[in-house]
């Protein structure tokens, strides 16, 4: 069994937490997860998540701390077990999200009272109630 390395983050503004849809068509599209990505060989995982943030949103964040790690086996029934840390994030200029149209199609802002409504994939819903 092979191991992969995911590194999301969670950005609050205005009391919301950000967002995004991954576009039909892709790997679980129309699932809303939190900005983030695979960690690149020799990255480390705070790394990956600024750079993918960056990458996905168009916005430039820091990391603030560490919101918990999660693992499971790979959805798809890979022999692949996914390790996931998900960080708090912070900005010190407030962007406009500018999303990526290749992996996502749409952002929201809203409450963890709201994002329960959202359709987010049950292993990365888990990740988020951590």
């Amino acid at each position: 069994m092979t191991d992969k390395y995911l590194a999301y983050g969670r950005l609050i503004r205005d009391g919301k937490i950000l967002f995004i849809r991954r576009r039909p068509g892709s790997f679980l599209g129309g699932h809303w997860e939190l900005p983030g990505g695979t960690v690149e060989p020799g990255e480390a995982t705070a790394e990956t998540v600024v750079r993918e943030f960056a990458e996905e949103t168009g916005l430039t964040v820091r990391v603030t701390g560490e919101r918990g790690a999660h693992s499971w086996d790979d959805v798809e029934g890979r022999p692949m077990r996914i390790h996931a840390t998900v960080y708090a994030l912070a900005e010190d200029e407030p962007g406009e999200v500018v999303l990526d149209p290749e992996e996502h199609d749409a952002f929201t802002w809203c409450t963890r009272e709201e994002a329960a409504g959202l359709d987010v994939a049950e292993h990365f819903r888990q990740a988020l109630d951590g």
